[in-house]
């Protein structure tokens, strides 16, 4: 059977030698989400580790720590603190933990990984860079994480906004 010409080829004689193209792809694949407050975001999808979808009760809660901060989160064996994006962007609405799973988005630099919850996570989609502009009427909150942003809708003021993950993770105001 393997010594049949059209066994390696992968065409049979009832075959027509049709190949279809496979469009590449533009612009960097990017992972879609939005926050509590119902504004959407998007990282790179070269600075996520995972995407977790834990219950609540494994994120475990620590007393005296920043309110950023909803717990500990153990991702096979190495415990990863888990944060509420939203929050931590500004947002005065908190993440709802009340069901029966909370969207985490696992980020690393070097050997720093948080977890940042989010409210829901629309998926991958590959956006292009160069339409990437700088973002208008930023919160104050927020600017220092942004790497830009794309226009969805401008009558309807929809964007979708690009976050810095490394800035994420280095902030100061886990500190506080």
């Amino acid at each position: 059977m393997v010594g049949i010409p059209d066994f390696l080829t992968g065409r049979g004689h009832d075959q027509a030698p049709e190949f279809q193209e496979l469009e590449s792809p533009e612009g960097e694949l990017h992972l879609r989400f939005y926050v509590s407050s119902g504004t959407e975001f998007a990282l790179p999808a070269t600075g996520i580790k995972e995407v977790l979808s834990p219950p609540p009760d494994r994120i475990t809660p620590i007393p005296n720590v920043s309110p950023l901060l909803l717990g500990t989160l153990n991702v096979r064996g190495r415990v990863v603190w888990v944060a509420d994006l939203g929050q931590f962007l500004g947002d005065s609405v908190p993440l709802n933990t009340d069901r029966p799973e909370v969207s985490v988005i696992a980020v690393e630099d070097q050997d720093l990984m948080l977890g940042l919850a989010v409210d829901r996570i629309v998926g991958m989609e590959w956006l292009d860079l160069d339409e990437v502009q700088m973002p208008q009427n930023v919160p104050d909150s927020v600017a220092p994480f942004l790497r830009g942003e794309w226009i969805l809708d401008t009558l309807a003021s929809k964007y979708l906004r690009l976050l810095d993950q490394i800035a994420i993770l280095r902030s100061a105001r886990w500190a506080a």
